[in-house]
């Protein structure tokens, strides 16, 4: 991911998610338009029902606090929202001819080993999983880039998560900022964090945002972001469980042209004048006579000012000038050069 990175700047992810609503052709046609739209790649989630939960409707495994999903159980929600496996290869083929990268977060380890097997370029850990070390750390195992996401991580867990990766050997990391609500308040999203975090952990950082529209991911880039991750569906009228804080295409593609234009606007760090800027330096301001003379005459602040444009001498020069006498007739109009002023040094700086 590295070289990838380095090559686009930001990488910007559409997330598939649950808005295929169990049909292929759709997933596939939702593929195809995020390449249209500018995105770099795309991802998926990769487990069933049994291997996120079990079906029960106990208490704690009814979906509440607000949700879009409230009401539903865990394994009625996830027999909603999941990616078919069969499907897979399909997606992954479908995505790479598109120039795409396609990758997925896994979610236990026979997810994990069934895309190690399909030869995905990079795994995703969502921040519900982050917690379990010993599932990361046998991800990491893996020897692909990490990117973690830490929508509900402390600084705790995301020490440990960072440390379950090294202590794979695996170094490759990338920490999303993230705020795990559906859709997530712009006052919880707290970017600021996120620059922090590439400071604190020495790791590359991006934003996985569930936030309604595009300002958090075009601010991320201009924070630096390395990736950003945004939930994509062809239109919200389909519904589904993830439609309500999805970019439709046209939405898409303005966030990935803006977010473009941030990531370039951030440039490198430099003092010199582009070509454009030394195109306009010469309205800058310049000595110029504005008073016919003649030979011989002094100059005074009455007919030598500093005005635009930048075609005479440098204006830090006007005590040096004053004083002296014209060694020419010189006209109203006429930028001041070295050589007309009697006895004046020349100086390049």
């Amino acid at each position: 991911m590295e070289s990838r990175a380095g090559t686009l700047g930001t990488i910007l992810v559409a997330e598939l998610s649950a808005n295929h609503n169990q049909r292929l052709q759709l997933a596939l046609d939702t593929i195809a338009a995020a390449k249209e739209c500018g995105a770099d790649a795309i991802k998926v989630q990769t487990y069933t029902p049994d291997t996120m939960t079990i079906d029960s409707r106990e208490p704690w495994f009814i979906v509440g606090g607000g949700t879009p999903w409230d009401g539903q159980s865990l394994y009625e929600l996830y027999r909603k929202a999941y990616t078919p496996w069969e499907w897979h290869e399909d997606l992954k083929r479908a995505a790479e001819r598109a120039g795409l990268l396609f990758f997925s977060t896994p979610f236990d380890r026979s997810s994990a080993d069934f895309l190690e097997k399909l030869g995905v370029p990079m795994y995703k850990i969502a921040s519900f999983e982050l917690n379990d070390t010993p599932f990361v750390e046998y991800v990491a195992r893996k020897g692909k880039p990490m990117i973690l996401a830490t929508g509900l991580a402390d600084l705790q867990t995301m020490e440990a998560a960072l440390a379950a990766c090294r202590r794979a050997g695996n170094t490759d990391i990338t920490l999303l900022k993230c705020t795990s609500a559906y859709p997530a308040p712009f006052e919880e999203v707290n970017l600021r964090t996120m620059v922090d975090m590439q400071e604190r952990f020495r790791v590359r950082v991006g934003v996985s945002d569930h936030t309604p529209g595009i300002a958090v991911p075009v601010a991320a880039a201009a924070l630096g972001a390395s990736m950003i991750e945004k939930h994509f569906i062809l239109d919200r009228r389909i519904g589904g469980p993830d439609a309500s804080f999805s970019l439709e295409p046209a939405e898409f593609q303005t966030m990935a042209q803006a977010i473009r234009q941030a990531t370039a606007a951030l440039g490198t760090v430099t003092y010199d004048l582009t070509p454009s800027m030394r195109a306009t330096r010469v309205f800058a301001r310049s000595l110029f006579v504005v008073r016919d003379m003649h030979a011989g005459d002094l100059f005074t602040p009455d007919n030598v000012r500093s005005i635009r444009p930048g075609c005479g001498m440098d204006p830090a020069r006007i005590d040096d000038v004053i004083g002296k006498r014209a060694t020419r007739d010189i006209s109203r109009g006429t930028p001041l050069t070295v050589d007309m002023v009697e006895d004046l040094e020349r100086r390049t700086s």
